[in-house]
């Protein structure tokens, strides 16, 4: 190419000259962020009862979109070199050297054959600079784009349009978007931050500029959403946190409203000994961000509504249980019960009185109103252990419910402390919420008082205190949960006291003494002994505990009967886990740690039965066995390698990452590489082992049965078919003997007999 000529291809940018950028659109541009948030005024932090209206949602601050608009630049059609200095072949410029295009743009950089190609700078007459690869006169490969304003891009290009990895800065707004581009656009994975201490951003899925697919947005007010998008919107399923309104909504959204099913909660502070059991729930249908349908709301102070809604309020057929367990069924209207208009539940604090208690069901107790308004633990506190009081003499039952009522306020600090301390286990730390204490939980709490060493199992006490079989994970409220430890201590200690009258204050006291105080809060077992521990294996518990259900109703004779420590036995000899790490003798070692019955060195009882958390902490515990052999393989001492394979186990990233930090900053070194040991190896035992191993053992049950059924069909096919056959041979046998059978004629008269 010599001076005067024309570069035929074309030199294009995704980014315009300052003169152009005003007024212009751009297939890169930014789109305006809207968000939508509770209003500020709703004060929805305190512990007391929320109002029946979810937060009004309003728009939150729009970024500015000046920021945004990333336009390309015209297209200069053949531009002509004017001037050129460097090395040449021949009439060609070839190697290195510096071109002056007409209109003042300049070109420093690798020629080859006559054409820009390799790496250079071209800068514009209005001062856009590019500086990065080149082919055949087109940015291509990796560079960067520099504006006046100090604006850059470095990343791939493709025809000089961003097309690959790429980070795009505006030096006016302070924006960043680092991620994934396709044909100038925003598409794929990327970051973007709003602002320059990085408090607005987003991180996610791009399609088209636009948000949308699964990400999170951090807005600059510290909320925090989560979930699906669609064209920048919230759309799908997705949680959102208001911290300073200490809310959080999971569930449907529908251009950016809560629409569908969801869950709306009212986080509450924790405090020690709490008399709140658990936070402010909703939990049910949403239209255009109102409760509307079908839903749930459990309310702090433990009462439950559970019906219809109608523009945020209670409005229909519904059912409402008060504190104290007693219950109205019947029609609301706008909040209120329709017999009683008066009367708002749910709204009046945290122990919400109630109308004539002669109009309202009693629950299961059937205690007198009198009964229960004047019990010294208060209204929120009813005990419902009429059970053991229709054991005593029906003149006796007011002064044993008195005397055991008594009993448990001499403790009631102390059991509200036990209460908040087990509630909390298995959840990360946190001041903003409250849990409610589970069956799980309380199992636990049973088994670290040694309750189920006194010839009863843990089980068989799971059969007393409730007839109906509950999932773990289900709620127990603080009334329940000493209902349920009187109910434990009458079983157990009825039969050593000797004196009839108040047995029920007697029993609980004693047990109070012997087992609980010395006991409680000393937690034992693998799973809630260590926050990690915890945090971890409450990934895999769903899943055992359907497959703990599944072995009950598979091995059990009677419908009420629980799994055998004969039949988790057996269950790993099915899976074939056992080897040599993993024996026999060890799992009885390990199913006698808690329940010394089982195994005490010499003798065994495995008929005894297993409860789920004593199934699971089993299952713990063979991880923790079988995973020393999985560490002795793979030979790695490197505390590094922890580092890399803690990032492949299934649990949220989030989840590894925090734990990974409170180990590093409140343990040892060492005791940090070993809480991350116990991690991977548990990981590994549930997800390369065991689960594989249940779900091969089902598919193999599954696969007989059917070849089962099909045998047997083909059986029944086969009589069906001789059967048959018998019948047509049958019918042609008659058929031959019809035919057999000689003409008779029936004039021809018989000879007359012969005379002598």
């Amino acid at each position: 190419m010599a001076k005067g000529q024309k570069i035929s291809s074309n030199i294009s940018t995704p980014e315009p000259t300052l003169s152009k950028v005003l007024g212009q659109s751009s297939t890169s541009s930014l789109v305006s962020e809207s968000v939508t948030e509770p209003d500020d005024g709703q004060d929805s932090s305190s512990s007391a009862v929320c109002s029946s209206s979810v937060s009004r949602h309003t728009n939150e601050h729009r970024p500015n979109n000046e920021h945004d608009q990333c336009r390309t630049v015209p297209i200069l059609h053949h531009i002509i070199v004017e001037r050129y200095e460097g090395d040449k072949c021949g009439e060609m410029f070839h190697g290195e050297g510096v071109a002056y295009f007409q209109g003042g743009h300049i070109y420093k950089g690798s020629f080859s054959h006559g054409l820009m190609h390799g790496s250079g700078e071209y800068i514009w007459s209005d001062g856009l600079k590019y500086q990065g690869d080149f082919k055949l006169n087109v940015p291509m490969g990796h560079g960067t784009y520099t504006w006046l304003d100090g604006s850059t891009y470095e990343g791939e290009l493709h025809e000089s349009v961003r097309h690959g990895v790429g980070v795009f800065k505006c030096f006016k707004t302070s924006t960043v978007y680092r991620g994934q581009w396709y044909l100038g656009k925003r598409q794929g994975q990327g970051v973007i931050y709003y602002n320059q201490a990085s408090t607005s951003w987003y991180k996610g899925d791009w399609v088209n500029n636009c948000r949308e697919g699964w990400g999170k947005r951090c807005y600059p007010s510290a909320n925090v959403y989560e979930g699906q998008w669609r064209n920048n919107v919230r759309h799908g399923r997705g949680t959102m946190t208001w911290v300073q309104l200490d809310q959080q909504y999971s569930g449907q959204w529908l251009n950016g409203i809560q629409d569908g099913k969801g869950t709306h909660t009212w986080l509450c502070k924790r405090v020690p000994c709490s008399q709140y059991p658990r936070m402010n729930e909703y939990t049910g249908e949403f239209v255009q961000g109102m409760r509307h349908g079908q839903g749930q709301f459990l309310y702090a102070s433990g009462a439950v509504y559970s019906g219809e809604w109608k523009h945020d309020k209670k409005h229909g057929q519904g059912k409402y249980t008060f504190e104290n367990g007693l219950v109205y069924e019947g029609e609301f209207n706008k909040d209120c019960m329709a017999e009683f208009p008066a009367f708002t539940p749910g709204l009046s604090g945290i122990t919400t009185p109630f109308p004539d208690e002669s109009k309202v069901l009693h629950d299961s107790s059937k205690r007198s109103s009198q009964s229960s308004t004047n019990s010294p633990l208060g209204s929120d506190m009813v005990l419902n252990i009429q059970t053991l009081l229709d054991r005593v003499p029906e003149d006796h039952r007011d002064q044993e419910l008195k005397q055991v009522e008594f009993a448990v306020l001499r403790h009631i600090g102390l059991l509200r402390e036990i209460y908040s301390f087990y509630s909390s286990l298995g959840h990360e730390k946190s001041p903003d919420k409250i849990f409610p204490l589970t069956y799980l939980q309380f199992s636990r709490f049973l088994m670290d008082c040694k309750v189920h060493q006194h010839g009863i199992t843990q089980a068989q006490i799971d059969h007393l205190i409730t007839d109906q079989v509950h999932s773990p994970f289900t709620a127990i409220l603080p009334r329940e949960c000493i209902s349920y430890i009187i109910i434990v201590a009458y079983h157990i200690c009825h039969e050593d006291i000797e004196s009839s009258n108040n047995i029920l204050a007697a029993c609980f006291s004693k047990l109070m003494r012997q087992n609980i105080i010395p006991n409680a809060k000393n937690v034992k077992g693998s799973l809630f002994c260590h926050p990690v521990h915890a945090s971890v294996a409450c990934h895999y518990s769903g899943r055992c505990w359907e497959i703990y259900q599944a072995l009950c109703k598979a091995n059990s004779v009677q419908p009420d009967q629980t799994l055998t420590a004969r039949q988790f036995v057996w269950l790993l000899k099915d899976l074939c886990l056992y080897d040599s790490e993993l024996t026999v003798s060890k799992v009885l070692e390990i199913l006698s740690l808690d329940s010394p019955a089982i195994h005490d060195g010499f003798y065994s009882n495995l008929d005894l039965e297993m409860s789920f958390l004593e199934f699971f902490e089993a299952l713990l515990g063979c991880a923790e066995v079988k995973g020393q052999r999985i560490q002795t393989d793979e030979s790695q001492t490197d505390t590094s390698h922890w580092d890399d394979t803690t990032q492949n186990i299934t649990e949220p990233s989030s989840l590894q990452t925090s734990l990974s930090e409170e180990m590093e900053q409140r343990q040892s070194p060492v005791l940090a590489f070993k809480e991350k040991d116990w991690m991977q190896k548990t990981q590994q035992f549930f997800t390369q082992t065991f689960f594989p191993a249940y779900e091969h053992s089902v598919k193999l049950k599954e696969e007989r049965l059917e070849l089962r059924e099909k045998n047997r069909s083909a059986l029944e096919d086969a009589d069906k078919a001789r059967h048959t056959e018998q019948l047509e041979a049958e019918e042609r046998q008659d058929e031959d003997g019809h035919r057999e059978v000689p003409n008779i004629d029936v004039n021809h008269s018989p000879p007359s007999p012969m005379t002598l």
